[in-house]
C-alpha cells in the first residue's frame, strides 16, 4: 500500500472532506490504464472533491512496470488521490469496492481466432466476477463496473462509448461544429466490425440552429456508408496507423462512460451502454450484453424506449445481435467446460 499526502491537511488547504472512494482499475500497468489513471485520479470522473483511494491489478509480471506507475501517480501530486495499492491478488484488488474499471484482458493477437481470444477471456472474466459478487454479497456497497461486450456477460455492463464518441465526432466533422453540438447519436449491438452506429434520432446544433443529424449532414449516402464503415473500422484503422490500439480515446471513453453512471445524463441526452438485453422493446434476442441507447439517474440506467427502427436499421441491429448470439453460446460451451 502507498500512501499519498495525509488527510491531516485537507483541512488547512480546504480541500474535500469527503471520504474518500475505492476504485479499482485491472490491467492497470497497459497502455489504456495508463491514460486513464490520471484522468480518475484529478477528479475528471467522480468529481472535483471526490477523494480517491486507487487499487491497481495486474498479473505478476508486470509488477515491475505496475510500480513504475505507482511512481508516477505520486509525482503527479494530485490533491484528491489518497492512497494507491497496486497487487496482483484479485482478493485484494476487489475488496470493499466503490467502482470498477475492467480494463485487463488479453488482447486479440495476429492471426488468433475469436473464439480462442473468448476462452482466454472468460477464465479472466469468471474469476474476476466471482470477486466482485463476493464482495457485493460480502458489503454493504454496491460496486459499479465496466468491461465489454461478451467479456461482460459473465457479469457486467459493458463500453461501447468510445464507438458513440467515435459517431458524434464524425458527425460534428462532416457539419463543420464541435463535437458537442451532436447529441443522441446510438451505438446498437456488439464492440465490433458488425455494431452499427445509427443516427436517426440524432440532433445537431448547427450554428445555432437544431435539426436531424440528416437533415444537417445532407448526405444520406455517406450516413448509410462510408459513417457507418469508418466507425465500425476505426479501431483498425488506428491500429494500423500507430501499430497499437486506441488508449487515449479508449481511455476517454471510459471517463465519459463512468462519470455519467456517477451523476446521470443530461436531461433529454441519452448515450450507448451495453446492457443486459432480456426484457427490451426492441426485438433483441434476450440474454445479451448488447448497446443500447440509455438515460441515467441515481445510478441507474434506463433504456429508451419508443424509437421508431427502420427497415434498414433492424437489418444492423438484427446483424450485430446474430454475433453476439454465436459469442454468447461459444462463452457459455467454455465456462461449462
Amino acid at each position: 500500500v502507498v500512501t499519498l499526502p495525509s488527510l491531516q491537511c485537507v483541512a488547512s488547504r480546504g480541500a474535500s472532506a469527503a471520504e474518500p472512494i475505492r476504485v479499482l482499475v485491472t490491467g492497470a500497468a497497459g497502455q489504456i490504464a495508463y491514460s486513464l489513471l490520471y484522468s480518475i485520479a484529478k477528479g475528471d470522473v467522480f468529481g472535483k472533491d471526490q477523494p480517491i483511494i486507487l487499487v491497481l491489478l495486474d498479473i505478476t509480471p508486470m509488477l515491475p512496470v505496475l510500480d513504475g506507475v505507482v511512481m508516477e501517480l505520486q509525482d503527479c501530486a494530485l490533491p484528491l488521490l489518497r492512497e494507491v495499492i497496486p497487487t496482483d491478488k484479485v482478493e485484494v484488488g476487489f475488496k470493499d469496492l466503490d467502482a470498477a474499471i475492467l480494463v485487463g484482458s488479453m488482447p486479440r493477437k495476429e492471426g488468433m481466432e475469436r473464439k480462442d481470444l473468448l476462452k482466454a477471456n472468460v477464465a479472466i472474466f469468471k474469476t474476476q466476477g466471482e470477486a466482485l459478487e463476493k464482495q457485493h454479497c460480502d458489503s454493504s456497497k454496491r460496486a459499479e463496473s465496466i468491461t465489454a461486450n461478451t467479456n461482460c456477460l459473465i457479469n457486467f455492463s459493458c463500453l461501447t462509448r468510445l464507438d458513440h464518441n467515435r459517431a458524434r465526432s464524425q458527425v460534428a466533422m462532416r457539419v463543420g461544429v464541435p463535437s458537442d453540438c451532436v447529441k443522441n447519436v446510438i451505438i446498437w449491438g456488439n464492440h465490433s466490425s458488425t455494431q452499427y452506429p445509427d443516427v436517426h434520432h440524432a440532433i445537431v446544433n448547427n450554428h445555432g440552429k437544431e435539426m436531424s443529424a440528416f437533415d444537417a449532414v445532407n448526405d444520406e449516402s455517406w450516413l448509410k456508408g462510408d459513417f457507418i464503415t469508418t466507425v465500425q473500422q476505426r479501431g483498425a484503422a488506428v491500429i494500423k496507423a500507430r501499430k497499437l490500439s486506441s488508449a487515449m480515446s479508449a481511455a476517454k471513453a471510459i471517463c465519459d462512460h463512468m462519470r455519467d453512471i456517477w451523476f446521470g445524463t443530461p436531461d433529454g441526452e441519452w448515450v450507448s451502454m451495453g446492457i443486459y438485453s432480456t426484457g427490451n422493446s426492441y426485438g433483441v434476442p434476450n440474454d445479451l450484453m448488447y448497446s443500447f441507447p440509455v438515460m441515467i439517474k441515481n445510478k441507474t440506467w434506463k433504456v429508451v424506449d419508443g424509437l421508431a427502427i427502420n427497415d434498414f436499421s433492424r437489418g444492423k441491429m438484427d446483424g450485430t445481435a446474430a454475433e453476439l448470439v454465436d459469442e454468447r453460446d461459444t462463452a457459455l460451451t467454455f465456462l461449462g467446460a
